[in-house]
C-alpha cells in the first residue's frame, strides 16, 4: 500500500466524516487526490463507512466471544449456505470465522440484550447446528462494566498502521 493511500486510510479511520478539503490537508496532497484515492480504495473494498456505537447506550449487555468445532468428517463445509442465512437472520452476531485456538476451528462474535437472549441464541444454535459443529466454549464480556480498559473501536488501528515500516505494510495491486 502506498504511504499516501495509508495516511488516507489513517485519517478515515479516526475520522470518516472528514471532507476531502480537510483529508488533502491532513495527507499532504490534493483534493483531487484525495477524492480519487477514496474513490478507489472504496471499489476496491478496501475502505467502508459506518458509524461506531457506544453498545451498552444501545441497550446491549453482552459480547460473546463463541467457539466452535465442525464436523468436517461428516460435513464438509456442505453447509456453508445454511450457515451464512442463519448468520444473515442473526443481526446480533457481528463477526463470524474460521480460525485456530482454544479447541476450535469455528468463532463467532455476537451482543445481546441480556443474558437470557444469549441462552436464547445458544439454545437457537445448539438446535439448529447440533449434528454439523459443537461449540466448545464461550467468553462473556459486560458492556455495561466499569472495567472496560478500551472501549470496543477501530480507530486504534490507524496508530497501529501509522508506526509500521514500509516494508511491513500489505501489497496491493
Amino acid at each position: 500500500m502506498k504511504d499516501i493511500e495509508l495516511k488516507l486510510v489513517c485519517e478515515l479511520i479516526k475520522n470518516s466524516r472528514k471532507s476531502d478539503r480537510e483529508l488533502a490537508k491532513s495527507v499532504g496532497v490534493s483534493q483531487p487526490t484525495v477524492s480519487r484515492t477514496r474513490a478507489r480504495l472504496e471499489r476496491e473494498g478496501v475502505i467502508s463507512y459506518t458509524a461506531s456505537a457506544n453498545l451498552a447506550k444501545l441497550g446491549f449487555e453482552i459480547m460473546a466471544v463463541t467457539f466452535a468445532n465442525w464436523n468436517h468428517e461428516q460435513y464438509p463445509d456442505t453447509k456453508v449456505p445454511k450457515a451464512k442465512d442463519f448468520i444473515e437472520k442473526h443481526s446480533n452476531i457481528i463477526f463470524v470465522s474460521t480460525g485456530r485456538g482454544m479447541n476450535s476451528d469455528r468463532v463467532a462474535v455476537s451482543v445481546h440484550k441480556s443474558y437470557s437472549d444469549y441462552a436464547r441464541y445458544l439454545r437457537e444454535i445448539h438446535s439448529d447446528w447440533a449434528e454439523f459443529m459443537t461449540v466448545t466454549g464461550s467468553f462473556l464480556i459486560s458492556l455495561s462494566s466499569d472495567n472496560i480498559i478500551r472501549p470496543l473501536s477501530l480507530r486504534y488501528i490507524a496508530d497501529c498502521l501509522e508506526k509500521e515500516k514500509p516494508e511491513q505494510r500489505p501489497k496491493t495491486s
